[in-house]
């Protein structure tokens, strides 16, 4: 390789990085020229380098590795990254927190987004999954107002804890996973000590057309491992980067994270009688009635080269499938199949998926997907813009790969729906609050943390000015324990009292 040497943008050698083109005076001022064009590219590029950061899912780690299959899964998916024990898929992981913007603490209490791109020898797929079991809501229309209620208030721009009580108070279907976010699990210690979940129902497919619904858990080997709420203030204060460089640092020493990674399965004929509806994200299914079979395992072992080409530049949907893995009917999966690539369209350009860490490692050939800002290849050259062209045919992966069409199917038939249009509102029933007071429980056996989530509900609520909506949050926490919901009031009051 010869030998690099500086130049501009366009290739063009420059002798000097120092030097400005300037009209001067005897007294030492100048009249900058136009024809400066080292200047010009170095003001107007560094007034243009930030792209609009996300609007959740802001501050994030992020790392290479690789998926290993444990074992042969073709029994239950036809998923090629899947169908022999030892084959190894690359991938990009990208873990966040929701709410705060990119400059924020690592170590803010919040839940963690695990979005993860395996490259596999049939495309992209991309899980794009949550550090807890389950989600705030179930219903797809509420999805942009949770995450405006966990950010700012818009009138003063600043974080308003009414506005965050008030939403849940309003969906209280969410207290599933305010339980999680309050307790210790809210602040983890660090990225390689959380577990990650898909939260949604998604199905395995096989070639005849059949198919398992699925939930996947992806469970750390180093152990769960939180911070209390001291600790992720104080560590918030004295390092906001904290969580990055802890990754950072462990993947540089070669100490390697791993996660197993296991999948839950249901019949479909299970689904139609199962006690919860099986596409309701604040729900689990309990591991006694779906027990967790393990299908692979997961390894960081590589650092980003630079940050913001493989890391910001990144993009993740739940839309990206590949065959043997399909999308279930949950209604708020649904909604994230449109809304994650048109967020990356926005933020990244429409042809966003030609960037590097976006890319598949496999050939791709999508001739009505052309032109638009920043076309990087040869935009298909003088194909025909559409498929099926009698002046040049397509060919079609079932006859190259002499495989059964249906093999590639994203879509199964056992949702033939019969039913109608209408403008559905789901109710809130005593069942909501069974799995949550089930986790009361779970954090009864664990010394201190029933106490340490009283104390970590208090010192948000505390900031709530309305005694009503105090009174109501406090009714919320009650209908999953009666208990609960005492404490909490008791913890709330008397720190009001307190800072009075």
């Amino acid at each position: 390789m010869s030998q690099q040497y500086y130049t501009l943008a366009e290739g063009c050698p420059f002798a000097s990085s120092s030097t400005a083109v300037l009209l001067r005076n005897k007294t030492g001022g100048g009249l900058g020229l136009l024809q400066d064009t080292q200047l010009i590219e170095t003001l107007a590029h560094f007034s243009r380098e930030r792209i609009p950061e996300r609007v959740v899912h802001a501050k994030a780690v992020g790392a290479y590795g690789e998926f290993e299959a444990v074992a042969d899964c073709s029994d239950i998916t036809s998923a090629s990254f899947l169908n022999t024990a030892g084959k190894k898929t690359p991938l990009l992981l990208r873990v966040s927190t929701v709410g705060p913007e990119a400059g924020s603490a690592d170590t803010s209490r919040d839940v963690h987004g695990w979005a993860m791109k395996l490259y596999t020898d049939e495309g992209n797929l991309d899980w794009v999954f949550n550090n807890t079991p389950v989600f705030f809501i179930r219903d797809p229309i509420k999805f942009p107002s949770m995450n405006r209620s966990h950010k700012r208030n818009p009138q003063t721009h600043l974080p308003d804890v009414n506005m965050f009580w008030d939403f849940h108070v309003g969906n209280p279907e969410g207290i599933h996973q305010l339980l999680h976010l309050f307790s210790d699990r809210g602040t983890p210690h660090s990225i390689r000590n959380i577990n990650s979940y898909s939260g949604h129902t998604y199905k395995f497919t096989k070639e005849d057309s059949s198919f398992k619904y699925v939930k996947i858990h992806i469970k750390t080997q180093q152990g769960v491992k939180n911070l209390t709420r001291e600790e992720a203030t104080r560590i918030a204060g004295e390092n906001p980067d904290y969580y990055i460089q802890d990754m950072f640092e462990a993947i540089e020493r070669k100490d390697y994270p791993i996660w197993n990674v296991y999948v839950q399965i249901m019949d479909p004929s299970e689904a139609e009688t199962y006690r919860w509806n099986i596409f309701d994200m604040t729900k689990v299914w309990p591991h006694k009635d779906f027990p967790l079979r393990q299908i692979g395992k997961l390894t960081l072992n590589r650092n980003p080269q630079n940050y913001f080409t493989d890391i910001e530049q990144a993009a993740f949907s739940p839309s990206t499938m590949v065959p043997g893995f399909a999308a279930s009917a949950d209604p708020v999966l649904q909604a994230r199949l449109f809304a994650y690539p048109d967020a990356a369209r926005y933020r990244l350009g429409v042809n966003y998926q030609q960037l590097p860490t976006n890319a598949a490692k496999v050939p791709i050939y999508c001739p009505f997907e052309r032109d638009g800002k920043m076309r990087f290849d040869d935009n298909y050259g003088g194909d025909p813009n559409y498929v099926n062209s009698s002046l040049k045919p397509t060919k079609f992966y079932p006859e190259v790969k002499n495989v059964n069409p249906n093999s590639i199917s994203l879509h199964t038939e056992h949702e033939k729906w019969a039913g109608e249009v209408s403008a559905y509102t789901s109710h809130i029933t005593d069942d909501d609050f069974v799995q949550p007071a089930e986790l009361w429980k779970v954090f009864g056996r664990q010394p201190g943390q029933q106490d340490r989530l009283v104390d970590n509900l208090a010192s948000s609520i505390k900031g709530v000015k309305s005694s009503k909506l105090r009174g109501d949050v406090y009714a919320l926490f009650g209908r999953v324990n009666r208990d609960l919901g005492a404490m909490v009031q008791k913890a709330t009051e008397d720190a009001i009292k307190q800072s009075a």
